[in-house]
């Protein structure tokens, strides 16, 4: 059985994933933590009826809370500042990790990374879980290279809430795309233009553009524009809503569950992609 610890369960997609976890055989959701509503009952923000009566704990007692509650697995899809400080000290403590927010820093995912080694607590670290955008990720690394001579432009767009830019996921789709395609990221990722003379360096080997669009409710739209003389491809990536990546979260809990090595995965290796 998963013991389940879930953080930031009454944000949208907290609620997502502590609806899907309540009502799947596999998972026994032993305790949620957040920074608001604490002392609520968990089910009062999902449509499923919690057996187990769980009630909504301070973040700031997590230490405790892991003591206390004995969870084999964490999931955390809240801000990047949280999860840096909340997932060190699950993993601290031997608790394997399901990680979907985005903004990361390497130092956190260094630091994540030696803490699994120690703890054995393997995790999965994705800037999207929805089987679609693993499955886009794929055929980029297949399409790229046959394109390195075109000029290729990201555009990206979510709703008006979300507080980093770009998305993680574009980022992510930069990084394949500059690896297949055998340049460095750091080297060739431009973020946006500015106003007046900005000339674009032609060809993906010498700039690959990143826009973002944050407007309404937008789930999150991803378009990679290939351009060539007289032609181009565009190639799409379209989430109707949030449920995807809930769906994706889920696999990623029962995979890491399973999971013998101690390292980060991807999603690409929970989907077998």
């Amino acid at each position: 059985m998963i013991n389940l610890l879930i953080l930031g369960p009454t944000g949208t997609m907290g609620k997502l994933i502590s609806t899907l976890a309540l009502e799947d055989p596999e998972i026994n959701v032993v305790a949620a933590c957040d920074i608001s509503n604490i002392g609520d009952r968990l089910d009062n923000f999902t449509n499923i009826k919690d057996a187990n009566n769980i009630f909504i704990s301070d973040i700031d007692n997590i230490q405790n809370i892991i003591e206390d509650t004995k969870p084999n697995v964490v999931v955390d899809f809240t801000i990047a500042k949280a999860t840096e400080k909340n997932c060190l000290i699950c993993a601290k403590n031997g608790v394997r990790s399901v990680i979907g927010s985005t903004g990361l820093s390497e130092e956190f995912l260094e630091n994540l990374e030696k803490l699994i080694k120690e703890n054995n607590a393997p995790s999965v670290v994705s800037s999207n879980m929805a089987i679609g955008v693993n499955i886009f990720f794929k055929m980029l690394s297949i399409m790229s290279p046959y394109l390195k001579d075109w000029d290729i432009e990201i555009i990206e767009s979510h709703h008006n809430r979300k507080q980093d830019s770009p998305s993680g996921t574009a980022i992510t789709a930069g990084k394949i795309i500059s690896s297949a395609i055998g340049c460095d990221f750091n080297n060739v990722a431009k973020f946006g233009r500015d106003k007046g003379i900005n000339k674009r360096k032609v060809g993906a080997l010498n700039e690959i553009g990143f826009h973002s669009i944050r407007a309404g409710d937008i789930s999150g739209d991803h378009i990679i524009l290939y351009a060539g003389a007289g032609e181009r491809i565009e190639f799409k990536h379209q989430a109707h809503n949030r449920l995807c990546f809930a769906n994706g979260a889920i696999k990623a809990i029962k995979f890491i569950i399973k999971a013998k090595k101690n390292k980060i995965y991807t999603s690409n290796e929970v989907l077998g992609l």
